[in-house]
């Protein structure tokens, strides 16, 4: 309280003046004056615990004490496409180097980012649980490469289905099958444990090889390119060559599965490299499902518009998990799936992410 001459003082209070008033000569009007200014003290003290000043800052958590990676997904990409390639049961250094992969050595890797430390889950093997962990995060136990009758699963967490419930389109195109049917048997060079959708109920309406359903998400690889040149190609695209051309078999006339694949790669990769869905920042990731002898380092190369690219390279360690936690983030679905909740992702392989 600050008197400013007779009989007249000025309240203040934080540094705020709250009223002037006239003291009176009278002790009882005094007295009664003291009692209002109690009660004006008591609400603003009250005020003041309760409402945050104008402009304090917001208390920001402490670096150190958050765990990396963080579970909380980045805002998605919008309009991306995904193209995920599976080869299959070559460590890296079958193919780094490789005079069987002239493509992949000479052509691929000076465009792309890859890792040189990417591996299967720990003792996940043989391909079977690994494609479904690309799906799901888990292998749920399964250790075999059994059909579908034997280990499907009934439930919908995994990652098609994610999509669908956020409208965002996907395909799993495989080579040598007929479109006809949902592929849940073998067929030729075609083999369901490579094929990770067909696994779920609620894609195949529970092994049901008339699934409407099952049959318009699941197209031979021979569409493909069309699909591209109509651009009518999906969000995510799931592709998996037959048995000669994935570098599972050796087969003639090259009798070198490596060669094989490389070749089936630079047949077709270039036609996705010059779509517009690539060229519109799309995504191709080509890695392989397992390592042989152990769990790997195995290939995980990564081609896009926004990846680093001209060869950059980094020895982070990466799993399968890795990669569906980077097509999560890509897409912004959620839950997080199994082993993608701790996972690091790809992102260093990119300039742009997601």
């Amino acid at each position: 309280m600050l008197s400013l001459g007779k009989n007249t003082s000025l309240l203040i209070f934080e540094g705020k003046s709250i009223c002037m008033y006239q003291r009176r000569q009278s002790p009882r009007q005094f007295h009664h004056l003291w009692i209002v200014l109690a009660i004006i003290s008591d609400i603003l003290l009250a005020s003041c615990s309760t409402t945050p000043t104008t402009g304090a800052p917001t208390p920001t958590p402490h670096p150190a004490a958050t765990s990396a990676p963080l579970p909380t997904l980045t805002s998605p990409s919008t309009a991306r496409t995904i193209f995920l390639i599976l080869m299959e049961n070559h460590n890296w250094s079958d193919i780094k180097n490789s005079p069987s992969a002239p493509y992949i050595n000479d052509t691929l890797l000076p465009m792309a980012s890859y890792a040189q430390q990417y591996y299967n889950p720990p003792g996940i093997h043989p391909s079977e649980p690994n494609y479904l962990w690309l799906e799901a995060g888990t292998n749920f136990g399964i250790l075999n490469d059994a059909p579908p009758s034997a280990n499907h699963q009934n439930m919908t967490l995994h990652l098609a289905t994610l999509l669908d419930r956020a409208d965002i389109s996907w395909r799993s195109y495989q080579e040598g099958i007929s479109g006809t049917v949902c592929p849940l048997t073998d067929n030729g060079l075609y083999a369901p444990k490579h094929n990770p959708m067909v696994f779920f109920d609620d894609v195949t309406n529970t092994n049901d090889p008339h699934s409407a359903y099952c049959i318009a998400h699941e197209r031979p690889f021979t569409e493909l390119a069309t699909d591209l040149q109509n651009r009518t190609v999906a969000r995510y695209n799931f592709i998996t060559p037959n048995l000669c051309d994935d570098m599972h078999d050796t087969c003639a006339p090259l009798n070198d599965a490596v060669k094989q694949g490389d070749t089936w790669l630079a047949q077709h990769l270039p036609p996705i490299l010059n779509s517009q869905a690539y060229k519109d920042r799309g995504i191709i990731f080509i890695t392989w499902d397992e390592g042989e002898g152990g769990d790997g380092p195995i290939g995980m190369i990564v081609l896009s518009p926004d990846a680093k690219g001209v060869g950059y390279s980094n020895s982070i360690h990466y799993t399968h998990s890795s990669t569906l936690r980077t097509l999560q983030e890509i897409f912004g679905v959620t839950p997080l799936l199994g082993g993608a909740t701790t996972a690091i992702d790809l992102s260093d392989l990119f300039k742009t992410f997601p």
